[in-house]
């Protein structure tokens, strides 16, 4: 199973100006390893150069990838154009066979300061894609927040053993890999001394962290090492997890300390257990809503998010209005809604499937009902005071997650937390006001 991590908006996500031009598409980790492209890239001398970071969950995001590289072509006719990530590494010749290419790099590659001397000095491989199946270890980098943004990510584990029947990501990313507990925390305590007040542990498979390492300890171990060894780090956010995999010591840490975020963005996927199980998933309907009774039982103020597909192949109309009621059932409040469409190479390319138009109907109605699910949850906030993070002026978000409109002009420094006292919305929004 690779989770749909906080995907972006469609379209690439470009990264500050300084050092080489990098658009970013697809998930958080992607923009994480961007930075550490750049740094690399910087250093060996390629200032000028344009890195296209792909993503390969959908038909869709290797479009955009494509129409961004002749697009970087056409406006910039003598640059080199270095193509890299999930959709380089699993379809390399298709990538390799466009004539503004310049070069492409697999995954592991990419993080390699070597790779881009190598670049630099003009004397790489046009191809350089190794099989990602053949690596075993994970390096350790530490990106000090990324570019523009006022929390910082921690990448403790990447890959992916599962094998989920609509997921490519594995055959990008290779098998599950863990950063040790004690590069981790060596990383978030630079990061906190450095000033950040929030950190976000980041992966592709992230609760399947430390199956790899002597002992195979679980995810809630290390959040509760980070916790114990890094008293000084005001809040530690996690990203999308397997809610199948969550253990003991990682749903005390998450309903008994205040200092992780209470938010999670669970991989859910479907609501219908026929489905499910279709898809491979290793939940039923009932494990998902029972877990996040349980999580909201014991931390009332927790939110959820989830990923959810719509018109997945076989998926009756029966079977959708089951993920419909998962939106209340499980107390959603942002949701990751995508219209499925077949990915060559995955089992469910291979199944009956209703069509795209289908699935775009289901979408828009899986979305209407996530719109309905985000305002209730706005309205529990209204009158409360969020302890929220600033990440640009008049923009913060509470420790659940939910974005806050606030004065503009106030002296709020970006990547301060300060205390917001809940005034309205607007559906999507919420507006507050600094807090006497």
């Amino acid at each position: 199973m690779a989770t749909l991590i906080d995907t972006t908006a469609p379209g690439a996500a470009k990264a500050s100006p300084a050092g080489p031009d990098i658009q970013t598409f697809g998930c958080r980790l992607n923009a994480w390893e961007s930075e550490i492209m750049r740094d690399h890239a910087t250093a060996a001398g390629l200032d000028d150069a344009i890195i296209i970071n792909t993503c390969a969950v959908t038909n869709e995001a290797v479009r955009q990838a494509r129409q961004s590289i002749r697009r970087a072509r056409r406006d910039n006719p003598d640059a080199a154009i270095v193509v890299t990530g999930c959709a380089a590494q699993i379809e390399p010749e298709r990538f390799a066979a466009m004539p503004e290419v310049t070069r492409v790099i697999g995954n592991m590659e990419k993080m390699k300061a070597e790779t881009w001397e190598a670049v630099a000095r003009g004397d790489a491989a046009r191809t350089l894609v190794n099989d990602i199946m053949s690596v075993r270890e994970t390096a350790g980098h530490l990106v000090d927040g990324l570019d523009g943004r006022t929390r910082a990510y921690v990448q403790v584990q990447t890959g992916c053993d599962h094998r989920c029947t609509f997921c490519i990501i594995p055959y990008g990313r290779g098998n599950s890999r863990s950063v040790p507990a004690s590069e981790i925390t060596d990383q978030i305590r630079r990061l906190v001394e450095t000033g950040h007040q929030e950190v976000v542990l980041t992966g592709v498979d992230l609760t399947s962290w430390g199956a790899d390492l002597d002992g195979e300890p679980k995810l809630g171990r290390l959040v509760q090492a980070i916790l114990r060894d890094v008293p000084g780090l005001p809040r530690l956010r996690l990203s999308s997890i397997d809610a199948i995999e969550i253990d003991p010591e990682l749903f005390d840490a998450v309903t008994g300390d205040t200092r992780i975020a209470p938010h999670l963005h669970l991989s859910l996927q479907a609501g219908d257990n026929m489905i499910l199980k279709r898809m491979k998933r290793r939940h039923s309907r009932d494990e998902a809503i029972a877990l996040c009774r349980s999580l909201k039982a014991a931390r009332p103020e927790i939110a959820f998010g989830a990923d959810l597909i719509a018109g997945f192949p076989t998926e009756t109309e029966e079977m959708f209005e089951n993920s419909l009621k998962l939106v209340d059932e499980c107390d959603l409040a942002y949701l990751h809604v995508f219209p499925y469409s077949p990915r060559p190479g995955t089992p469910a390319a291979r199944m009956p499937w209703s069509g795209g138009g289908v699935a775009r109907e289901r979408a828009a109605r899986l979305r209407a009902k996530g719109d309905e699910a985000l305002a209730r949850h706005l309205s529990a906030m209204v009158g409360k005071v969020e302890a929220a993070l600033v990440e640009r002026p008049g923009f913060a978000r509470a420790p659940n997650f939910a974005a806050i409109r606030f004065d503009e002009a106030s002296p709020a420094r970006p990547g301060a937390i300060i205390d917001l006292r809940i005034t309205g919305h607007d559906g999507q929004e919420l507006t507050g006001e600094i807090a006497a």
